[in-house]
């Protein structure tokens, strides 16, 4: 679960269900969404075909709440993918959790680019944006960044797949169940990190990704000009919307630079919609092509 950080009251409310983001679905009058849906990108990097079959693939696997059978056998799965692909355990505390971390060495310290692979444990929830369109594109940028020449002196860079985003409890507050995986692993590498990118709901149609009031504005400024570059910034339009609690929160809580790449508007959000018919290949494709050329850049 995600929750706007828009006042206590508020925020309660969205916790306990109440309370959900506007649904924004008259994107056939709304230009700037078609623009990004028919964006044609100047590059040809980041494979989103690639990355859209691995995202099928998770679907496929039904249901992967933190700590299920699905969950292991994915984290199992993504940790052979990655680059010096390793498990981070939590600790006593949430037993069977693992985050699955890969990294390309470079100057530290670190730039670490995220997603969370768990699901909602809702019944038959699948998770095609929320959870699973994030950790194919990581995947896909692991990929590919491992077999790119970068600039003299580019930082190491730190794939982190998070378990147990989703909170375990809808009527506490979100940053106490929710993000256990950012929570262990800012935990556990504090002072090692120079920037946090995170992706989250990148894959759903009619794309659009403002940056959220917790973003660090001049990171976000650095991946703007990274979608110009590549032709993808009509996905990025230059707004900004309300604070959104996430798995970046605890970093950028701890002063390192983060940003979230989340298209809050997305009506699937928590819901049974969330699944093929919500997701395009074309939207993962202009959002991994925007941070592979942030990532690769980064002198």
């Amino acid at each position: 679960m995600k929750v706007r950080a828009i006042g206590v009251a508020l925020a309660a409310l969205l916790a306990l269900g109440l309370v959900v983001a506007a649904v924004s679905g008259a994107f056939d009058d709304d230009p700037p969404a078609r623009a990004a849906a028919t964006a044609r990108l100047k590059v040809d990097r980041f494979d989103g075909a690639r990355a859209f079959a691995e995202l099928r693939r998770q679907v496929e696997m039904g249901p992967r709440p933190a700590g299920s059978a699905a969950s292991r056998r994915l984290a199992a799965r993504m940790r052979r993918v990655l680059p010096r692909g390793h498990y981070e355990k939590f600790g006593p505390t949430h037993p069977g959790l693992r985050n699955v971390v890969g990294r390309l060495p470079g100057r530290k310290p670190a730039v670490v680019v995220a997603a969370h692979y768990d699901t909602k444990k809702m019944p038959g929830f699948v998770g095609a944006n929320d959870g699973a369109g994030g950790s194919a594109a990581v995947l896909e940028l692991a990929r590919v960044l491992s077999h790119t020449k970068r600039p003299a002196g580019a930082p190491e860079l730190r794939f982190v797949l998070l378990d147990g985003e989703e909170a375990t409890n809808d009527k506490a507050d979100f940053l106490l169940s929710g993000v256990r995986g950012a929570k262990a692993y800012a935990r556990r590498h504090r002072g090692e990190l120079r920037a946090f990118v995170l992706l989250d709901f990148v894959a759903n149609r009619h794309l659009r990704l403002l940056r959220e009031e917790g973003s660090d504005p001049e990171l976000w400024a650095r991946l703007r000009a990274a979608a110009q570059r590549v032709g993808a910034e009509a996905a990025f339009p230059g707004r900004t919307q309300g604070e959104i609690l996430d798995d970046h929160t605890p970093f950028a809580r701890d002063g390192v630079p983060a940003i979230d790449l989340i298209d809050f508007d997305f009506p699937c959000w928590h819901k049974l919609c969330d699944d093929m018919s919500a997701v395009s290949a074309h939207s993962l494709d202009i959002s991994g092509e925007a941070v592979l050329e942030l990532l690769r850049t980064w002198r």
